[in-house]
């Protein structure tokens, strides 16, 4: 059973950092794609960041671009998310997901595995 398990999601004050964790079991975790996505309430899921795990290949949103940074340990078959300069904005229900062989789209429907959601939370 394919599982991804998040972690990390907490309040910060604007300006502040945050880091997400994503581990992955249950599958081959070499030649896919792990990515980040988000939710605000009363908007639609978002990709914020992904990452090819072949080789380390990124993508980032407009929106998070310069702020915030993928990265993944092969070994441990984890991805993380590192969050710095948070803003208001940011604050949503960040998702982990798993696309299985490529990664050339943000599209939802692609995305076969998905984490349970973390809510990270920015005040001004």
């Amino acid at each position: 059973q394919v599982r991804l398990v998040e972690s990390g999601g907490e309040s910060v004050q604007a300006g502040g950092s945050l880091r997400l964790s994503c581990a992955a079991s249950g599958l081959t975790y070499s030649g896919n794609c792990m990515g980040w996505f988000r939710q605000a309430p009363g908007k639609e899921r978002e990709g914020v960041a992904r990452i090819y795990t072949g080789d380390g290949v990124t993508v980032y949103a407009e929106s998070v671009k310069g702020r915030f940074t993928i990265s993944q340990d092969n070994a441990k078959a984890t991805v993380y998310l590192q969050m710095n300069r948070l803003k208001p904005e940011d604050t949503a229900m960040y998702y982990c997901a798993l696309r299985v062989g490529l990664c050339g789209t943000w599209y939802s429907a692609s995305w076969r595995y998905w984490g349970q959601g973390s809510q990270v939370t920015v005040s001004s």
